[in-house]
């Protein structure tokens, strides 16, 4: 059986002059049960080329500019609708434990303009009949609450894509 499970905890924040009304943070969970095995599922999302296939939209793409997935790794990316990726992304990796969970975090930036900064933490599960990937997302939002609404969507929609790039019914 697959299950999609999010809770998503909101609140604005007072920031500067400069962010008031626009700092947002949040703490958003999303867990979504797999039939496939932890370590086939830790496998896929450690694969650069294969992440950016599945999780993104069909409207959307991922490019991974540079990709080193290790402990002190990072990612660099652009992300966007496919004829303009304009989004630019950093992924640092802090903590990769092989089949249980990687922490990391990312910032986001179009053109001179910060984005966001998420806290991300995976926590990879076996389960009687395969595997519960569970990611919860800490951020704080430069730009209003859209941003954080985009993170939710993202990666409720990169689970999805997991699922179908498993093979598994969404």
């Amino acid at each position: 059986m697959e299950e999609l499970h999010r809770e998503r905890q909101f609140r604005q924040i007072s920031g500067d002059a400069d962010m008031s009304g626009k700092l947002q943070h949040a703490t958003i969970t999303i867990e979504r049960i797999y039939s496939a095995s932890v370590e086939r599922i830790f496998s896929t999302f450690a694969d650069p080329q294969a992440r950016a296939k599945w999780s993104t939209s069909s409207n959307d793409a991922l490019v991974y500019d540079e990709s080193d997935f290790s402990e002190g790794g990072r990612d660099l990316f652009r992300c966007g609708p496919k004829d303009d990726l304009r989004v630019k992304g950093l992924t640092t990796y802090h903590v990769i434990d092989a089949d249980r969970c990687v922490i990391s975090t990312e910032i986001l930036t179009e053109g001179t303009t910060r984005l966001a900064v998420a806290l991300n933490t995976l926590e990879f599960r076996p389960k009687a009949t395969g595997s519960s990937l569970k990611a919860t997302i800490q951020i704080v939002s430069f730009v209003g609450p859209d941003m954080i609404k985009g993170y939710e969507d993202g990666n409720r929609g990169a689970l999805e894509g997991l699922a179908r790039h498993l093979g598994e019914n969404s």
